[in-house]
């Protein structure tokens, strides 16, 4: 009986409350459909990539009269640089040129007014001395092919080593030494009409090798200086071991 009455007690409940429900949305109340939450989301302002601006300003070059007396329309700096002697050169047989300049901007041959000259016995090798011819005037001059040597008062001229012959010939430029190396006798003996010279003259040679540059160099040699029909000069090189080499 009890149980009977309990749930007639929780219908009865609810009932009522259905009905008071029923009351308020008659009365134009209700509950208020919020709908999903609605999601921000917060975007970074773009910041446009522009060009990036030069921390100097273009300049452009002025231009002036050239030599001609025309208006030159390049700009500074864009003109070829001048050409000035080169130091280097490809290095010759034992060394050849040694890598000083070569003839390309000089065109002076050097001669017994601007040099001085000087002949030098050596102990090593055996029967060689040494020609060293120093520049002593004040422009640049080429050492062209090797020295025309003549023994006291001899017609023909020493003969040239040609094995000496280096790539480049070499230019002196004020202060400057080249060096030849004159082999004096055959260190075997083999040499005929072995003699003592008294006296070598030295003359240089011009660029296309035909005669003389200028006038002579005469040098009185030590006594006792021995030559035969071996004697023989190198060519013009830029130190003296390369020369003494042969």
């Amino acid at each position: 009986m009890r149980t009977h009455r309990i749930r007639i007690a929780a219908a009865a409940a609810v009932t009522a409350a259905a009905l008071s429900l029923t009351a308020c949305q008659g009365a134009g109340g209700g509950t208020r459909d919020e709908g999903r939450a609605s999601s921000t989301t917060t975007t970074a302002p773009t910041t446009p990539t522009g060009t990036p601006t030069p921390t100097g300003t273009p300049s452009e070059a002025p231009t002036g009269p050239d030599a001609s007396g025309n208006e030159s329309t390049s700009p500074q700096g864009s003109a070829d640089a001048p050409t000035v002697p080169t130091t280097s050169a490809a290095p010759g047989k034992n060394g050849g040129n040694g890598g000083k300049s070569t003839a390309g901007t000089v065109d002076r041959p050097c001669d017994a007014s601007a040099v001085r000259v000087v002949y030098s016995p050596v102990s090593r090798p055996l029967n060689h001395a040494l020609l060293t011819v120093t520049n002593t005037g004040r422009t640049a001059c080429n050492a062209y092919y090797a020295p025309v040597l003549r023994l006291d008062d001899g017609q023909a001229a020493v003969a040239v080593d040609q094995d000496s012959k280096p790539q480049a010939v070499v230019t002196l430029f004020p202060g400057e030494s080249a060096y030849a190396a004159m082999i004096l006798s055959a260190a075997d003996g083999s040499g005929q009409h072995g003699r003592t010279s008294k006296k070598l003259t030295v003359w240089f040679a011009p660029r296309d090798n035909v005669g003389s540059a200028g006038g002579p160099a005469v040098l009185k040699l030590p006594a006792g200086t021995y030559t035969d029909s071996t004697t023989r000069v190198t060519y013009w090189q830029t130190s003296m071991e390369h020369a003494l080499g042969f």
